[in-house]
């Protein structure tokens, strides 16, 4: 028994230290031929069982396999552009000095907001004019309503004594009155002389007279003449008033910005955005209107202009869905509709520019870049059989899908795939509607087919009856070690070559030692535990 023990640890001890191959054994996983290459290994994938933990450990989802009415498009390349209204040079309003730059490029900025303050001289002179104007209006003013209330004063004092000499002249008639008529029955009677009743009727006739007069005085005209004149020089003072900084309130109109009577000229932002780029700095002067200060940039919409070529005009329309791709974006895909298609064709390349309106909200999307866009035109006639791209591993020139069949265990099909849409891809062949396919973690899945993954090593009766005694040696051998899985196939080679040259009875000398072995171990350990 020893002499058998000494030759099986030196037949393990040399054949462990030239074991130098043990992933040829691993990446066949298990069908009989120890001396595959790892090419044909690679070339030929074969099922992998991988347990729950494992499965969740390397993200492995899965899901059915669908049919789907897909949507047709018109591949082409664009130009991501600002539209043609979001996109404004904000300029000097008036000659001036730049007295206060309020915003820097990046900024985003609000419409109405101030970006920056002028210094105009041009404003402070209308304005030095316009108080001169007004301080001389309100002047005059003045002096024409004092003028106005005298007028007033006058007119009625002259009502007044016109009032009395009307009064005086009424009773002067009365009387004249009522003497002419006692005269003139009196000489009827014969009582009075004709003559003096021609005197009475004088005297009436100069009472009539007098009354006329005192209705008509001159004075009282003449009051209510210089009163309407000095209303009217009254009224023509208030409306220089006005008018004395109607040149400056003009300008400032024409100017739509707000200014101070310091003669500063506050810019505002005409439209919401970002400030793209800012031309100027403080202190600049700038002689004429016109001056370019900054550039704003709303980029929240955006167009992606491309060219259709003319035989594909027709099946291009307004309102249509665009999905875009950008480089610098590769996993993300933006969609929007088509807004504006051109009336014109191009002579020598035959194209049209098509533009297409997507939302930016977050300004990925820059003016300038290159994308790539699909225009969907249609639908497919029939419901096709698709999956997720990232279902498909490539390997070797071939497209392989990962198959659930039971919980644990995966099967690589070849399939042959059709047209991509958008993340789907149609499958031609390979599957079957309701497959349960493996849309992340396929990529792992292959790794580990190449390692050897996990499924057990199918081996023929001849080949089971005759290793019978070596893999329970080997067991023993694992359970006395305690060695890793690593170290397991190495190891169990070894002893199947030992096997193959000591013959069976060698494998029973083996088998009984290793037995040996874990027996007295397994006593050590009892003993152990005793103490």
């Amino acid at each position: 028994m020893q002499k058998a023990t000494r030759l099986l640890v030196s037949t393990f001890t040399f054949l462990l230290l030239t074991s130098t191959t043990p992933a040829v054994v691993l990446a066949h996983a298990g069908h009989g031929d120890e001396f595959h290459s790892d090419t044909e290994t690679i070339a030929n994938p074969e099922n992998i069982e991988v347990d729950t933990v494992t499965a969740k450990q390397i993200g492995i989802k899965v899901q059915p396999v669908s049919r789907q009415f897909l949507e047709i498009g018109i591949n082409t390349t664009g130009q991501i552009e600002t539209q043609p209204n979001q996109q404004v040079e904000v300029t000097a309003p008036i000659p001036g000095t730049v007295a206060e730059l309020l915003v820097k490029p990046g900024d985003k900025i609000t419409k109405g907001q101030p970006v920056a303050v002028l210094s105009s001289p041009e404003l402070i002179e209308l304005r030095v004019e316009s108080l001169d104007r007004r301080t001389e209006a309100e002047a005059n003013l003045g002096e024409a309503e004092a003028n106005l209330k005298l007028a007033q004063q006058n007119l009625e004092r002259q009502r007044q004594i016109a009032t009395a000499e009307i009064t005086q002249a009424s009773t002067q008639l009365a009387e004249a009155q009522e003497r002419y008529d006692r005269d003139a029955e009196l000489t009827t009677e014969g009582a009075l002389p004709r003559r003096q009743m021609l005197e009475s009727k004088t005297q009436l006739a100069a009472a009539k007279t007098a009354l006329e007069m005192a209705n008509s005085r001159r004075e009282v005209l003449e009051a209510e003449a210089e009163l309407q004149r000095t209303q009217t020089a009254v009224n023509a003072a208030k409306s220089r008033i006005k008018l004395s900084d109607t040149t400056y309130k003009t300008r400032l109109q024409q100017l739509s910005n707000r200014a101070n009577e310091k003669g500063l000229v506050t810019v505002l932002a005409p439209i919401t955005g970002t400030v793209a780029q800012r031309q100027v700095t403080l202190g600049e002067s700038f002689e004429d209107a016109g001056g370019q200060l900054m550039t704003i940039v709303n980029s929240t919409q955006v167009w992606a202009t491309a060219n259709i070529y003319e035989k594909d005009l027709e099946k291009v329309k307004k309102g249509q869905k665009v999905r875009l791709k950008v480089s610098s974006l590769p996993e993300q895909t933006f969609t929007g509709q088509v807004t504006q298609i051109d009336p014109l064709v191009a002579g020598e390349t035959r194209v049209v520019p098509v533009r297409t309106k997507l939302d930016n909200p977050s300004r990925q999307l820059k003016p300038g870049m290159f994308a790539q866009l699909e225009i969907l035109t249609d639908k497919s006639p029939v419901a096709t059989l698709v999956v997720p791209a990232s279902a498909v591993v490539d390997t070797n020139g071939k497209r392989l899908i990962y198959v659930q069949n039971g919980q644990n265990n995966y099967q690589p099909v070849e399939v042959n795939l059709g047209e991509t849409f958008e993340n789907l891809v149609e499958v031609k062949n390979g599957l079957f509607e309701g497959d349960q396919v493996v849309v992340e973690g396929g990529v792992m899945l292959y790794a580990q087919s190449l390692r050897g993954g996990s499924k057990a090593p199918a081996k023929d009766e001849h080949q089971h009856d005759t290793n019978k005694e070596t893999s329970l040696s080997q067991q023993g051998i694992l359970q006395y070690n305690n060695l890793h899985w690593w170290l397991v196939v190495p190891v169990g080679s070894a002893i199947a070559l030992s096997a193959f040259w000591l013959g069976r009875r060698s494998s029973k000398a083996i088998s009984s030692s290793v037995e040996y072995l874990h027996f007295g171990d397994n006593k050590a350990e009892g003993r152990r535990q005793a103490r």
